[in-house]
């Protein structure tokens, strides 16, 4: 679940120079007469940006390669808890684990010792000793890596970085009073760029992996609400140049709202064709992968509602948003100035649950001050709105890892959509194989598969297999 306090600002963040930290170092060192610390304190900092004669030689980004290039490895955080009490956070990253061992490299954080044991003995022993699986302990709170997480980008000498972009728990979080919460989940990927000895690229413009899409030739979709709600105080033409620094892109397209059941919760519930209300998972306001997503360089799959669910407000709204989207996008041209192939993906139907007292999600949107004025009905169930989409999807070398969601007791209907979802797959990636995951117990936290994944390029052609 996406959880913090407050609503987001831009956040003032300054990183102290390596000099006057090795200055003050010193002066200790010298009364103390500790030569170790020293060793020690050398061993550990990792200057961001080097310096030479006192000016800044900050790497150069040549790009941000495309999810579907080669992958060096995918990244994800053991789930330190559930949204939901009737369905299993881990058991979807087990899934994951499953689908992918043997074919891509699973690198796994865990935010403590007591998490890390519990993914030991959860993962299979043969993985872990063939290294299809390796587990790590670096601090977070979260599991939704690619929003916090590391964004692998390749520099003009051919090397690998990370960029730091400001986090502010999807604008749950006040910039200027950032809790300590959202601050561990902010520092997340510093600690993982110190961890694999990679330089840090750092920025104060906030924005997550899940509102960016990139074709890796220079072109970057995101969704214009997102970011100009992180980024009150940025134009777009200032966040154009910071997305040019940090990733390489020359064309940014900017598209409009995503979806309703991606709003941000502090807006308040929505009310749903037979009258009762509904919130939101803790969503994000609208991220990208919940509705467009390069397949490859020129094509781009786009959602939309089909006209048996245009007969309610949501389904009604959302359809007005998606084909704004699609409008925007017919316009727009790719890196070689030629239009976009566009293919639509049907989003699911609407799925609603309740949530009582004791539900993670519940207990945190109980929490919220609501735009509207809307009073929370403590200690009442409510209704929440899953993140559901078929657009979230994870690419890697063989598997495209999509998301299903018809079970027992639900109606064939959805069953049916989750058919369709699969095909669109499979012809826009005819060479991959397609394996649907039932990840609904992610979507009641606001996210997704591709929330909770993020893939490392390889820019090594010898890539290390099983």
């Amino acid at each position: 679940m996406k959880q913090t306090s407050g609503n987001g600002a831009l956040e003032n963040r300054q990183t102290a120079s390596l000099t006057d930290s090795l200055m003050w170092v010193h002066s200790v060192l010298k009364d103390m007469c500790m030569p170790l610390l020293m060793l020690l304190f050398l061993g550990a900092c990792k200057e961001t940006v080097p310096k030479t004669n006192g000016q800044s030689l900050e790497p150069v980004v040549l790009r941000q390669p495309a999810e579907y290039e080669e992958q060096s490895a995918v990244w994800l955080i053991w789930p330190p808890d559930d949204h939901l009490r009737k369905y299993s956070n881990e058991e979807v990253t087990l899934q994951v684990i499953e689908a992918l061992a043997g074919r891509e490299r699973l690198m796994i954080t865990a935010a403590n010792d007591s998490l890390l044991q519990r993914a030991k003995a959860k993962v299979p022993r043969e993985y872990l000793e063939r290294g299809w699986v390796q587990l790590m302990n670096i601090p977070s709170q979260e599991f939704w890596v690619r929003d916090m997480g590391p964004n692998f980008v390749q520099l003009v000498n051919g090397q690998k970085a990370i960029v730091d972009f400001g986090f502010n728990a999807w604008g749950y979080t006040d910039t200027q009073a950032m809790d300590d919460y959202t601050i561990l989940m902010e520092k997340y990927d510093e600690a993982l760029a110190q961890h694999l000895g990679l330089p840090l690229l750092q920025t104060e413009m906030i924005s997550e992996g899940g509102n960016r899409e990139v074709n890796g030739k220079g072109v970057l979709l995101v969704a214009k609400t997102v970011e100009q709600g992180r980024n009150p105080n940025m134009t777009l033409n200032q966040m154009e140049k910071e997305f040019k620094r940090l990733l390489g892109v020359e064309k940014t397209i900017w598209l409009e709202d995503g979806l309703v059941e991606d709003d941000h919760t502090f807006k308040g519930p929505k009310r749903l064709e037979n009258g009762t209300m509904a919130y939101t998972a803790v969503t994000t306001n609208g991220h990208i992968d919940e509705f467009a997503r390069f397949v490859n360089d020129s094509t781009i799959l786009l959602a939309y509602v089909k006209p048996e669910d245009r007969i309610d407000a949501i389904g009604k709204e959302n359809h007005r948003r998606l084909e704004e989207n699609y409008h925007i996008l017919k316009k727009a041209t790719d890196h070689n100035g030629n239009p976009f192939n566009i293919v639509r993906m049907p989003l699911p139907e609407l799925i609603i649950e309740e949530m009582a007292p004791g539900d993670t999600v519940y207990d945190y949107i109980s929490t919220l001050s609501f735009e509207n004025g809307w009073e929370f009905p403590r200690g009442d169930t409510i209704q929440v709105m899953a993140a559901a989409s078929y657009l979230n999807f994870l690419i890697t070398d063989e598997v495209v890892l999509g998301q299903k969601y018809h079970r027992e007791g639900m109606d064939v209907s959805f069953a049916v959509r989750d058919g369709e979802a699969e095909e669109v797959l499979q012809q826009v990636f005819p060479d991959r194989e397609i394996l649907m995951i039932n990840a609904l117990s992610v979507n009641f936290g606001g996210g997704g598969l591709h929330c909770i994944t993020m893939q490392e390029p390889l820019l090594n052609p010898l890539k290390p297999k099983k």
